[in-house]
């Protein structure tokens, strides 16, 4: 059995999260990802936190399993001429310094990156991309789901635009950068040739907007804030049950009806302003005001248990310690755990893709700074006399 991408060697020269994340991505799938780090400092998300292990931020241990630490001075002609030597073997280079000057200086840029190597596909990920009006702008996590319109949909309809409390711009531009390098890979294997890569949190988390953005493209209608209120569904929602919340999801009519026979609302199931989805509606207020005592005279379980028979989707909203201890991520070792050189057991969420015949693994826990340097200089051909005097010399 082979991995996915088997003998595919990745240059990850990116920091914070949504290069990481894709990089993270990319070693699973069996890639050999080598982690460019900045001598004596590293990502910058080593310094984020509390909470540390050991020293080590629990920020960078979730999004850098799978790949080796090298520590490099890329500013330096020394640092320069390593990683034109990894480059030259590498199938695919992932960058996010944003300014193309600095990739200039640097001798990062896509035009000598792939002087050197026609074969590699340059994954660039920046706050807004090369160029428009807003190209080479700091761009973050919070101002992406911002700029994006995604805040000012999500929150309770009277109070403040909310974020989402995880980075998903981030996650999900690397999310998008890692299919977009698995189909530069497949182009490769027609054309012989890599290509480049604009990815940008901007575009990212603006391609969420979807069915929202449609709606206001093509039906005319500006979406607002509904909290947990679906726009054209009930009840499809968050209720309080007597112990703790819970989700209710009735998304058609043949499920109105099963919702109705398992909880004895027969009278409600026969109420005309309930009967069909539009008439529930336009009498939403009412409904949910019947609901929501219903619901707030039992606990959780009792309810769930009854349209979980009944085939009515519905489930709890857990707390992270529930999820983390949800008997479903047990089952199907969701939870991954790996022997850290300073931390110890390490554990983080698994990659959600399952292939049957190449799936992926879990090899190396998240590095320390540098700990593979020697390593990969040794495979560069230098020699223990070398890396002593390149190391004196602050290049590594």
């Amino acid at each position: 059995m082979t991995d996915v991408l088997e003998n595919i060697k990745v240059v990850d020269l990116t920091q914070a999260l949504a290069g990481p994340y894709c990089t993270m991505l990319l070693g699973d799938m069996g890639a050999d990802v080598i982690k460019v780090e900045q001598p004596g400092a590293g990502d910058q998300s080593r310094g984020w936190g509390p909470p540390f292990v050991e020293g080590e931020s629990a920020y960078f241990l979730s999004i850098n399993r799978n790949k080796r630490s090298l520590t490099l001075d890329i500013k330096s002609a020394e640092g320069q001429g390593i990683l034109r030597k990894l480059i030259a073997a590498a199938d695919i280079f992932v960058c996010n310094i944003p300014k193309a000057a600095s990739r200039k200086r640097a001798g990062v840029d896509a035009e000598t990156m792939q002087a050197l190597n026609p074969r590699l596909i340059y994954c660039l990920i920046s706050g807004y991309g090369g160029n428009g009006p807003y190209a080479e702008r700091p761009g973050y996590d919070m101002i992406a789901q911002g700029e994006a319109g995604l805040m000012s949909v999500t929150g309770n309809p009277d109070g403040e635009p909310m974020r989402y409390p995880v980075p998903i711009s981030d996650i999900t531009t690397g999310m998008y950068s890692t299919i977009g390098i698995m189909g530069a890979l497949l182009t490769r294997e027609r054309t012989g040739r890599g290509q480049f890569m604009d990815m940008t949190l901007v575009e990212s988390q603006s391609a969420w907007l979807s069915i929202l953005a449609s709606s206001l493209m093509n039906g005319g209608q500006e979406p607002k804030r509904l909290g947990n209120e679906h726009p054209s569904i009930v009840p499809y929602q968050v209720f309080q049950a007597q112990d703790k919340y819970i989700i209710l999801a009735v998304g058609t009519e043949r499920l109105w009806a099963g919702f109705c026979d398992a909880l004895d609302l027969e009278h409600l199931k026969n109420d005309s302003r309930f009967a069909i989805n539009t008439d529930r509606l336009a009498n939403r207020e009412e409904l949910v005001a019947i609901l929501d005592e219903m619901f707030a005279a039992r606990p959780a379980d009792y309810w769930l248990e009854k349209l979980r028979i009944a085939g009515v989707p519905s489930g709890p909203i857990n707390t992270i310690a529930e999820t983390l201890a949800h008997p479903q991520h047990r089952a199907r070792n969701f939870i991954v755990e790996l022997q850290h050189p300073v931390a110890g057991l390490v554990k983080s969420m698994g990659n959600p893709v399952r292939l049957s015949d190449t799936p992926v693994s879990y090899r190396l826990a998240p590095p320390t700074l540098g700990q593979h340097t020697d390593e990969i200089l040794t495979g560069l051909a230098y020699d223990a006399t070398a890396i002593a005097a390149l190391r004196e010399q602050g290049v590594v």
